[in-house]
């Protein structure tokens, strides 16, 4: 198991841990919208041996600089310079959620940098523009926000609503200390940002190893939805993990590692 260490980007913008050494093939971790950098971990720990293994705090998360305007286009564009100031080339991504559009986002930019990606609980669309679940959804996540709650005292709940069956206890209590960490400001750009994102129509020119992977038990990206989507991507593996909600890597850390190694395994044969 490798070791992980925090760090900084020269210019101070992005905090992210690592582990690894810089010359291994970078596998890069973006978490989901109550996530940080620490909550990949056990992925760095798993990886570490093999790959340049990097989890970075989404800008406004953890030591990272907030964004002027947050939006998953600018996420995507604040990726593309983390990528490039870590010496990421042809780097594997991993996306988690909101992780997981940014990297959708960014695919449609730079469609040739990436040698693999793998989506996470994720989804190609946020609802409807004009759909009544978009609003239920953001009212249930922010209103307790608006009354003066705070996410320090919402995180157990929060978390609850995410995971599925018998979820691992440590995976779970790094799951709430995140979620509590999170800057409110930070959040709320973060909800908001997925307002209007809509990369279906982008998913038939994703031209790389891709990994859709889903829990069966998740209602922020239900499973069907997912294997719905991996049907329009070209090349796309599907995985579904029985029993997992949400935050699969922090629930069932061994079968989303064992997902990954085994993806991986096939992008390093074909390499």
């Amino acid at each position: 198991m490798a070791a992980c260490r925090p760090k900084k980007t020269a210019d101070g913008r992005f905090a992210y841990e690592v582990a690894g050494d810089p010359d291994l093939p970078a596998l890069v971790f973006l978490h989901g919208i109550g996530g940080a950098a620490r909550a990949w971990r056990g992925q760095l720990e798993a990886f570490g041996d093999r790959y340049h293994a990097v989890a970075w705090d989404m800008p406004g998360y953890g030591g990272s600089v907030p964004l002027a305007a947050v939006s998953i286009a600018t996420l995507a564009d604040a990726l593309q310079d983390f990528l490039q100031r870590i010496g990421a080339a042809r780097p594997v991504l991993v996306g988690h959620s909101i992780g997981g559009m940014i990297v959708q986002q960014w695919l449609v930019k730079y469609p040739l940098v990436a040698g693999a990606v793998v989506l996470a609980q994720t989804s190609p669309a946020f609802g409807k523009p004009d759909g009544d679940w978009q609003k239920s959804f953001l009212d249930a996540r922010l209103g307790p926000l608006d009354r003066g709650e705070t996410l320090a005292a919402l995180a157990p709940s929060l978390v609850a609503e995410l995971v599925g069956d018998d979820p691992d206890a440590s995976g779970v209590a790094l799951a709430r200390d995140c979620m509590a960490d999170v800057p409110e400001a930070s959040y709320r750009a973060s909800m908001l940002a997925l307002l209007g994102f809509d990369q279906r129509n982008a998913l038939k020119d994703i031209n790389m190893p891709t990994l859709v992977l889903s829990g069966s038990k998740d209602k922020n990206a239900p499973a069907p939805m997912m294997a719905k989507m991996a049907t329009y991507i070209p090349s796309a593996n599907y995985v579904e993990i029985e029993g997992a909600g949400h935050l699969v890597n922090l629930e069932r850390p061994q079968a989303f590692n064992a997902a990954l190694d085994q993806f991986l395994k096939t992008v390093e044969v074909a390499a």
